[in-house]
């Protein structure tokens, strides 16, 4: 990185329902793609892709998110020209006030094309900041109602259905058994290079106010679609399509299977990722890129 440039981290929500993912790509509406081109607008940089996020959890079309967060670095005239006020204080604000300031203005860009993003703050941090690589863990929540549990309009298009009876007990002891330092081959596909090895830290149903299923799902990383392929077996003991000791045997084996099916992507929420203090930052990245051993 430009020692003469800023980092800054980006914390935002969004709606992902009218989004094919996070990813920037050529003639479809991305979240990427609308926060770079409000960037570009707020700082009149003349090409949005200049403007580069770097982001903590990748997310799929349909997919929403609570807690996002990603990094973007800028020059000292672009972020003055982003934190400037319309109306100068005799005291000079502090970090905190500059974060809900900048988070502002841009929403205030980003709500003309994208009112389905929000940004919450957009903190100066130290360059040793990497929103993906930093990152200590991930958390998403699961939505889902099934045949007989009852229906709420308002949140439907953030829950997804399962047309069986589902047992909740079962559902739960089979999360159970996927907890831990795993090779999760059989819910995911890695990228090349590398592994499906992945510590799941918390994997908890829950039942919610408005009569859903929830479940919290957490992990120090996460492969592509693994969330939406684990959540997939659960259910699918859940339902009775498979045993409990058929998933305890389907983990073993590593290996994809047709056996459970991928749930769809709106019931899927990214809640937050968590970082370390700013002085471990550079060996969290560092330990994040390096390759994971293979489990015996």
């Amino acid at each position: 990185m430009d020692s003469a440039l800023a980092r800054l981290r980006l914390d935002l929500s969004y709606d992902g329902t009218d989004f094919s993912g996070w990813a920037a790509q050529p003639g479809l509406r991305t979240v990427q793609g609308s926060l770079e081109a409000a960037i570009a607008t707020l700082l009149r940089i003349a090409e949005p892709s200049t403007a580069r996020l770097t982001v903590g959890g990748r997310t799929d079309a349909g997919v929403h998110a609570r807690g996002q967060v990603a990094h973007l670095d800028v020059t000292p005239d672009q972020l003055e020209k982003w934190s400037a006020r319309q109306r100068r204080d005799a005291s000079e604000p502090g970090e905190s006030e500059l974060a809900r300031l900048r988070a502002r203005r841009l929403s205030g860009v980003v709500a003309r094309e994208a009112p389905d993003i929000v940004v919450h703050s957009v903190h100066r941090v130290p360059a040793a900041f990497d929103a993906r690589f930093s990152a200590l863990r991930r958390r998403y929540e699961y939505r889902l109602i099934g045949a007989g549990m009852r229906r709420d309009p308002l949140v439907a298009r953030y829950t997804a259905d399962v047309p069986r009876p589902i047992d909740f007990d079962a559902m739960q002891a089979a999360a159970d058994e996927l907890l831990g330092l795993n090779d999760f081959t059989t819910f995911c596909k890695a990228r090349e290079g590398a592994t499906a090895v992945r510590d799941l830290l918390r994997f908890e149903w829950r039942r919610t106010e408005d009569g859903a299923y929830a479940a919290q799902i957490e992990a120090d990383a996460f492969c592509h679609s693994m969330v939406r392929a684990l959540i997939g077996a659960v259910v699918a003991v859940g339902t009775g399509r498979i045993a409990h000791d058929e998933l305890v045997a389907l983990r073993h084996a590593r290996a994809r299977t047709s056996r459970f099916t991928v749930m769809p992507a709106h019931g899927l929420s990214l809640e937050e990722i968590a970082y370390p203090n700013d002085d471990a930052l550079e060996a969290r990245a560092a330990a994040t890129r390096a390759r994971r051993d293979p489990l015996d």
